[in-house]
């Protein structure tokens, strides 16, 4: 089984469905921010020196074991070279 079917089957499960949503801001900046740090050629550990953090700072937000403050994001935007746009969906 491919993960796309398996998602469709987690999906109907409104447990399932429900923890997705309320995780999903933590998982769009955790892939904005890897995806900005690779194409920058960066390492967890340089990026964390240049935000003047650790690296498992970077760690945590990269695995979206938190969510960033306003303050972080845009440091790590100017950073990376690059921004970040936030998006509110009804």
């Amino acid at each position: 089984m491919n993960w796309k079917t398996h998602k469709k089957q987690l999906l109907k499960n409104p447990i399932f469905k429900k923890a997705l949503e309320e995780v999903s801001p933590e998982i769009q900046v955790a892939r904005a921010i890897i995806e900005a740090r690779i194409n920058n050629g960066l390492s967890q550990k340089k990026l964390a020196e240049a935000l003047h953090t650790k690296q498992s700072v970077i760690s945590r937000v990269e695995n979206a074991k938190t969510l960033p403050s306003m303050a972080f994001i845009k440091k790590a935007a100017k950073a990376l070279g690059t921004s970040f746009q936030i998006n509110i969906n009804p």
